[in-house]
């Protein structure tokens, strides 16, 4: 019995650590971002043309994915926080063994709490990696979706219950 509590206590640590990677690189990234150019400037790191593949563009977001519903970020803070929540209490479930499914909550825990830190401590998120035919985003906006990414992966591959149940939290993390 130890030794089951055992595991899942690694577990549950190895989630946290991949979440807390997320949220300190999040953290960082936006904190460079709004110490190095107002908002609304922006720089591309590539020579030439490349402007147009990547820039670095200072831009606030009070709302939801792609901006929608600028004036909900009351919900968007309670829906951050439950699907914390829900994540770190799924993930103490999940069977051991389901290495890329905790991965994959990882990212979407760290991408869900790095958002909400913004939300409660600015009343907005800060994005800023343009692609140019992308909304403009953030590094806990990309760890969320490629953690999503990992979990249809796994539904694809044949991981069926264990996957469609983390989709679900997933989801309820995008719209957030």
């Amino acid at each position: 019995m130890k030794q089951v509590t055992l595991r899942r206590a690694i577990s549950l640590l190895a989630l946290l650590a991949v979440s807390a990677f997320v949220v300190a690189l999040d953290q960082l990234t936006k904190m460079w971002v709004v110490n190095s150019m107002p908002e609304g400037e922006w720089w591309s790191p590539l020579p030439g043309e490349g402007w147009r593949i990547l820039r670095v563009t200072h831009t606030t977001n009070s709302g939801a994915a792609f901006g929608m519903f600028p004036d909900r970020g009351g919900v968007f803070i309670l829906i951050a926080a439950v699907v914390v929540v829900a994540i770190v209490l799924y993930s103490w479930k999940l069977p051991d063994g389901e290495w890329l499914i905790r991965l994959s909550l990882g990212l979407q825990l760290g991408g869900a709490m790095g958002n909400l830190l913004d939300r409660i401590r600015q009343g907005y998120v800060t994005d800023f990696l343009d692609l140019g035919f992308w909304p403009i985003f953030n590094v806990a906006d990309a760890s969320i979706l490629i953690g999503v990414g990992l979990i249809v992966y796994c539904l694809w591959r044949g991981d069926h219950a264990a996957a469609a149940s983390s989709l679900a939290v997933a989801d309820e993390e995008v719209w957030s």
